[in-house]
């Protein structure tokens, strides 16, 4: 089991081309938050990189969470919206690095990179289906607000998603070390 004391939030590159595609290889769930892309060969994991997780905007960031320099997850956070200051947050990590709070940790830091910003309203959602996600949420400070239903359609199923959010004026959440950025 890999140490995850050097976990750190990073820029993705394409050189994280390979732990992208290990990682929707080896999780079946992933896939499914993923779109259910087929990510198995590298030129299409550099290219889902350069459009997506790579590119930086005013309305998107994503953060590669890393450890030992190899990318095992992203945060993401997308539709910001500085005259309202709200934006949304998605989150996912490589089946091998779960349990050990490394998302959380992530996530919480993602969170106050947002607040420093400008952003003041968090949002977030997970299948009801995916209580590690509920648990994630929930430990870095984002309140449940309530269930969409149906929201969500992986291929020809529909998933009922509870929402979430944390607002800058939230206290911190207890206990947690924010991964450094």
């Amino acid at each position: 089991m890999q140490n995850t004391e050097d976990a750190v939030l990073r820029r993705w590159t394409v050189d994280d081309a390979e732990s992208l595609r290990r990682a929707e290889a080896a999780s079946d769930d992933l896939r499914i938050q993923l779109g259910q892309r087929n990510l198995s060969n590298l030129e299409v994991c550099r290219q889902h990189i350069e459009n997506q997780l790579g590119l930086e905007s005013a309305s998107a960031r994503h953060f590669a969470v890393a450890v030992g320099g190899a990318a095992v997850g992203d945060i993401g956070i997308t539709s910001m919206e500085f005259e309202h200051g709200t934006a949304w947050v998605s989150y996912w990590l490589s089946a091998e690095f779960r349990g050990r709070g490394l998302i959380t940790r992530g996530l919480a830091a993602a969170s106050e990179w947002a607040f420093s910003e400008g952003l003041f309203r968090l949002e977030l959602g997970h299948r009801v289906n995916n209580p590690a996600s509920c648990r994630v949420a929930a430990r870095a400070g984002f309140r449940a607000e309530g269930i969409e239903r149906a929201k969500l359609r992986y291929g020809v199923e529909r998933y009922d998603v509870e929402t979430h959010a944390r607002l800058a004026t939230d206290p911190r959440p207890e206990g947690i070390i924010p991964l450094p950025c």
